[in-house]
């Protein structure tokens, strides 16, 4: 081969290369399973969590870390969730600047089928940002 067809040959390799990379065709699993958008769009949002696929009747649980990021003290005056089948509490109630606690979360999926989201709305005496909102999803199997 002359040196113009390698040279050719070589060009036209990279060229595949950064156009395979660029463009990935997606493959449909043989076995699928359920990928949270969610999930994969705010890995790393501290008040989100995604059970994944869970099965029908199972009572789950997160705990979510809240943070007094302010430099007063933070009251939490209470708790309120999207549906019954979601509660919620946390372990202190007064919060130091700096100082966290936990904000446990447990969901019901009894009667639920698919994708489910629901949330957890605390409240404190924070004039700037006096609810703060927790999500959970989970994708219920039956």
């Amino acid at each position: 081969m002359g040196r113009f067809n390698i040279f050719f040959l070589t060009v036209l390799f990279i060229l595949q290369g950064c156009y395979s990379v660029g463009h990935k065709s997606e493959e449909i699993p043989k076995n699928p399973t359920f990928v949270s958008y969610a999930a994969a769009v705010k890995p790393q949002d501290p008040y989100f969590w995604d059970f994944g696929q869970v099965k029908q009747n199972l009572v789950l649980e997160h705990e979510f870390t809240l943070k007094n990021n302010t430099d007063k003290t933070l009251n939490i005056t209470g708790h309120n969730t999207s549906c019954g089948c979601t509660v919620s509490e946390t372990a202190k109630k007064i919060l130091a600047p700096g100082e966290s606690t936990q904000v446990k979360v447990q969901f019901n999926s009894k009667g639920y089928k698919g994708k489910v989201q629901q949330f957890v709305y605390v409240n404190t005496d924070n004039q700037e940002n006096p609810v703060l909102k927790f999500t959970i999803e989970a994708f219920v199997l039956d």
